[in-house]
């Protein structure tokens, strides 16, 4: 049924076409204007008969329906905000998508999105078109498709304190940058070897630079721009550098959109040929380079026709964004699709595919384990320097061992990796290893003061039962340890569970490499559960190793 109803409405869409192309088009629809109108009483002479089909094309439902559902960012000052009196919004994006309604004969309906959501809301049918300050890369060109000629570019810029050294790459090594989820900038910062806090709004961005979460941001120059102009930042920030020119593309879903994205197409040449996107740029305060660029191309001879769509000297490409692919991305790939169509699902693995993704997972999984042996061995050695302490007959030494453990004990855990962070940067250049030396450090001391803790009160409680005398010994100090030997065990797997933590002071373990991947690339669920399962695995590791060393000891002392 479903079949027939397809090959009825393909075929009546044939039947309109033709007849449109004798009664409507003009015989040779050269200009953007002609070939729109054609295609627009093309979509029309279908309604109202085609209007409850949901498979029709994108065109036709908007057309019948009276309104376009136009995806908008939130708050992003000059493209699109709200106004304070009312529901309705401005700016430069929400400018072009009434335009662009108006030449539809429809009205526009609001959908608010995100950078990280802008391409799954078409692709759930949450909205029509995505006008949402979305640069238009070749690693979205298989997600969406981008409606061109590209109605407006900028770059990425890396905005900081004004007395801040900083010039280019080399300064920035090491260095947290806030920016934003899904920003397609982001795979380039964390190949340079930057640390990024990531923020789900950009308009958090500003906010963090004036509360001083932030020391350096990372966003568009067109929205950033807008807030340096204000004297409260402005006296305090500058721009550094910029880097990856981006030219800014509507979108509409891949599926049913075949009409939808060519009318759009004709709007955005005719829009940049009589200056009207120039005027909207111009009315909202944006730069305006780029769409007087924009105005002269598509004025010259060469892009005034219909066929300039598809000239490359007229519309600009995407921008190249595709990562260089694994040596073994094609098998990968391979074993994806396998996965798809015989199991019915197919989990995203971007760090299997792409070598910057890689290349930031295998070395966050040697850091991981870097921290996870330094964690245990820094324990061990902090418990037993603080229960030798604790065991001494000399009060002074007890008293202050006691303190300190009461002081490790009392503070939270993340407030111990923070001051160790901080310590250990004040002393020495920031680096991937000062990082995982002062988390290392900070989990030896707050697992092993507590397991050495039990090590001092197993050494009273000996000293108590006489068994060793009243004073300090070796022995007394070995019978303890082995008394407290449980506990000791229990908090070196305690230091083993509690590694991941370290990813929040920017140790580059497993975690936050994993975060920086998901910062650019899709497969949150599947990425996040991949370090479920890694650290799932080393606990069980550790667990069996202290199982195991603790049955060896306990024969040992069998025998002895």
């Amino acid at each position: 049924m479903r079949s027939l109803k397809l090959s009825i409405t393909a075929a009546f869409r044939a039947f309109c076409a033709i007849l449109l192309c004798g009664a409507f088009a003009p015989a040779h629809a050269t200009t953007p204007d002609e070939a729109l109108d054609a295609l627009l009483e093309e979509a029309r002479a279908q309604m109202p008969g085609v209007c409850a089909d949901p498979i029709g094309d994108k065109l036709v439902q908007i057309l019948c329906s009276g309104k376009i559902r136009v995806g908008v960012r939130g708050n992003y000052p000059l493209f699109s905000t709200r106004i304070e009196e009312g529901s309705d919004r401005q700016g430069f994006d929400t400018d072009v998508a009434r335009a662009i309604a108006e030449r539809l004969g429809v009205s526009p309906e609001w959908v608010v999105v995100r950078a990280a959501t802008r391409i799954s809301t078409l692709a759930e049918d949450g909205a029509d078109l995505v006008v949402a300050t979305m640069g238009h890369n070749t690693r979205r060109d298989g997600q969406a498709t981008f409606i061109r000629p590209h109605y407006y570019s900028s770059e990425t810029i890396i905005v900081g304190p004004r007395a801040l050294a900083l010039g280019d790459w080399p300064d920035v090594v090491g260095r947290r940058v806030c920016t934003t989820i899904g920003n397609y900038a982001n795979s380039h910062l964390v190949t340079q070897g930057v640390r990024l806090m990531l923020f789900e709004d950009a308009g958090r961005l500003p906010e963090a630079l004036d509360e001083q979460i932030c020391n350096l941001v990372a966003h568009d120059d067109s929205f950033l721009a807008s807030y340096l102009v204000n004297p409260e930042l402005g006296d305090r920030f500058e721009r550094k550098f910029g880097f990856d020119q981006v030219p800014w593309g509507m979108a509409v879903a891949q599926t049913g959109t075949e009409d939808l994205a060519r009318a759009l197409q004709l709007i955005s040449q005719i829009m940049h040929r009589d200056g009207s996107f120039l005027a909207l740029g111009r009315e909202n305060g944006v730069f305006t380079s780029f769409l007087e660029a924009q105005n002269a191309r598509w004025q010259s001879p060469p892009c005034l026709e219909v066929a300039a769509l598809d000239d490359p000297a007229c519309v600009l490409p995407a921008l190249e964004a595709t990562p260089p692919p694994t040596r073994f991305a094609d098998e990968v790939k391979a074993a994806l699709a396998w996965s798809q169509a015989n199991l019915g699902f197919a989990p995203d693995l971007p760090m299997l595919t792409s070598v910057p993704a890689f290349e930031l997972f295998t070395a966050g999984i040697v850091n991981s384990l870097i921290l996870v042996i330094g964690a245990l061995a820094a324990t061990l050695f902090f418990a037993l320097l603080i229960g030798f302490l604790a065991a001494l007959p000399f009060w002074p030494a007890r008293l202050l061992t006691w303190g300190a453990v009461a002081v490790i004990q009392s503070t939270p855990v993340i407030l111990i990796l923070v001051v160790a962070a901080v310590v250990a940067t004040a002393i020495f250049t920031y680096s991937p290893a000062v990082a995982l030396g002062s988390a290392i450090v900070a989990l030896g001391l707050m697992n092993g003061g507590n397991a050495g803790q039990a090590i001092g009160e197993a050494a009273g409680s000996l000293r108590r039962e006489g068994t060793h005398g009243r004073g300090f010994s070796m022995p007394l100090y070995r019978a303890a340890v082995r008394r407290s030997l449980t506990q000791l065990l229990s908090f070196l797997v305690n230091a083993a569970k509690g590694t991941p933590i370290a990813s929040f002071t920017g140790a580059p373990e497993l975690l936050s490499a994993l975060t920086d991947i998901t910062s650019f690339a899709a497969g949150r669920v599947t990425t996040y559960s991949l370090v479920l399962v890694f650290y799932i695995s080393v606990v069980f590791v550790v667990v069996w190793a202290c199982e195991r060393a603790r049955r060896a000891l306990e024969s040992r002392e069998a025998l002895a």
